[in-house]
């Protein structure tokens, strides 16, 4: 009797232990300790899912931004050489004496090749059609060879600037007269 007694008060205790343990689903805790429902967890998950949502959509973005600056830069990049290669500097009759207006173009093409340190440039001396062949492309030369040794004065490196002379060779304008014949006496840049 003793024996039936014990294994009925440990049925008594096991199995109720036993259902409830494995009756009763087991509730998730949020970090208070406090049992959630699977309608919790289900807003849980949608509400992480818009958080990664949303810090995708924040990486297009600021990806797209960084594209729109790289353009950008590339596009005044593209600005600044056209604007070395393409503003001349211009001299008076049969001279190579650089004026103030030329001087301040050439601080301009300093500065860029200060920024660009890769860079080098050719610098070509032109003239105007009056004069002899010869005399013209010396007059060439020594228009370039200014323009040479002012940007060196400037601190570029002589290294990286070459000159050329054409002379009369390559007039931007054939027409004649005074204002042809101006554009004409130049020197014009190109990045080597």
């Amino acid at each position: 009797m003793r024996k039936s007694l014990w294994i009925a008060m440990a049925l008594m205790l096991v199995v109720p232990g036993l259902l409830f343990t494995t009756s009763c689903a087991k509730k998730a805790m949020n970090k208070n300790g406090n049992a959630m429902s699977s309608e919790d967890d289900a807003a849980k998950k949608a509400a992480e899912k818009a958080r990664l949502a949303e810090l995708e959509r924040q990486k297009q973005l600021e990806k797209q931004r960084l594209e729109e600056e790289r353009l950008k830069a590339e596009q005044m990049a593209k600005e600044a050489r056209d604007q070395f290669e393409n503003v001349l500097v211009h001299f008076s009759y049969d001279s190579a004496v650089l004026d103030d207006m030329a001087q301040n173009i050439l601080k301009d093409k300093a500065e860029w090749l200060r920024n660009n340190p890769e860079s080098k440039a050719l610098i070509e001396g032109h003239c105007d059609e009056r004069g002899t062949v010869a005399y013209n492309l010396a007059l060439g030369d020594r228009r370039a060879e200014s323009a040479k040794r002012f940007l060196v004065s400037l601190g570029i490196d002589p290294s990286r600037l070459s000159t050329v002379s054409f002379g009369e060779e390559r007039p931007i304008d054939t027409g004649m007269g005074e204002a042809a014949w101006a554009k004409n006496r130049r020197a014009q840049f190109v990045i080597r």
